[in-house]
């Protein structure tokens, strides 16, 4: 059982992430949840994550300095975005800083399986 940590400051959404999770054929993985990036960087302090769901836009810490701080502390837990700012130039900065997908929301339930597939993780 892996386990996955859904970043949104949007109850309803960390909701539809975990629908679509259990939609995906996903909802065996062990999932906590945090409403911004410092909460999430004190979760993942605490203990081994095998993947972040972040949104890009949160109030506190975003998305992407959450992806930076937890790089600059060395934690290599896999990392991806599932965000209404879908850009080039967002898209870029993600996968420069690590990330390793991209999901635009609205998404469906295949969009997360297949995002997560290559992980490992579906």
């Amino acid at each position: 059982m892996k386990k996955l940590l859904i970043v949104d400051d949007s109850k309803a959404m960390r909701m539809i992430v975990r629908r679509a999770l259990r939609q995906a054929n996903l909802g065996e993985h062990q999932v906590d949840e945090a409403t911004n990036g410092e909460e999430a960087l004190q979760k993942l302090r605490g203990g081994p994550f095998d993947l972040v769901l972040a949104d890009w836009n949160m109030p506190q810490m975003n998305g992407i300095d959450l992806l930076k701080a937890v790089r600059s502390e060395g934690i290599t837990v896999q990392f991806g975005f599932v965000t209404s700012e879908g850009t080039d130039d967002i898209r870029n900065m993600a996968m420069e800083n690590g990330a390793k997908f991209l999901i635009v929301k609205p998404f469906t339930p295949e969009a997360l399986h297949d995002a997560l597939l290559p992980l490992g993780l579906a």
